[in-house]
Formats: structure tokens, C-alpha cells, sequence
């Protein structure tokens, strides 16, 4: 059972380390924005009632074909992960080790 006087040194790291959070340096987010951003509206608020509301979407057959062929790139280059990085030959080349030169 802890005292209640023990209670703020045991805080004290955690205070610590929220104080030096505070002090880090932040990016320059001003200079990410594009030209003339502080001057354009605010866009427009729907209510999500309006959006769920209608069709739901369905893939068109070229957006089946864009999709199938992305499949296609991703297997084969799963399959080319897969392989051994080092050659049989470079590695029975390794497992004979280091010829010492002296």
C-alpha cells in the first residue's frame, strides 16, 4: 500500500516527460499550405443522412481490369520476395569462411 505523500514522486518522471514534449520543435506547417488557401471558403457542411442515402457503388469492367492487373503486379512481386536473396553459389561460397592471410 503506497502513502499519499509518495504519490507525487512517483509522478514526477511522468511530469518530466510531458514538460520536455512541450519543447520540441513543431514543422512549419504555414509553409505547407498552397497560395491563396486563407483566402478560399470553407467547404460546404453536408449532413451524413444526404450521403448515405443512394446507389450503393459497383465496379465498372474497367475498373475491374485496372484492379486485376494491380493483383498481378503485387503476386509477382510477392513471388520475387520470396526468393533466396543470397545465390546457392554465393552461399556455398560463405559457408567455406575466411582464409586467414597469414
Amino acid at each position: 500500500m503506497t502513502d499519499q505523500t509518495d504519490l507525487p514522486m512517483r509522478l514526477t518522471p511522468y511530469l518530466m516527460f510531458f514538460a520536455l514534449c512541450g519543447c520540441t520543435q513543431f514543422p512549419e506547417l504555414d509553409a505547407a499550405r498552397t497560395p491563396g488557401v486563407e483566402k478560399a471558403p470553407f467547404p460546404a457542411l453536408l449532413p451524413l443522412d444526404g450521403l448515405l442515402v443512394g446507389p450503393e457503388p459497383r465496379a465498372t469492367p474497367e475498373m475491374r481490369s485496372g484492379i486485376e492487373g494491380r493483383v498481378a503486379g503485387l503476386r509477382a512481386r510477392a513471388a520475387r520476395l520470396q526468393r533466396p536473396v543470397v545465390s546457392a553459389s554465393d552461399r556455398a561460397r560463405m559457408e567455406q569462411g575466411v582464409a586467414w592471410p597469414y
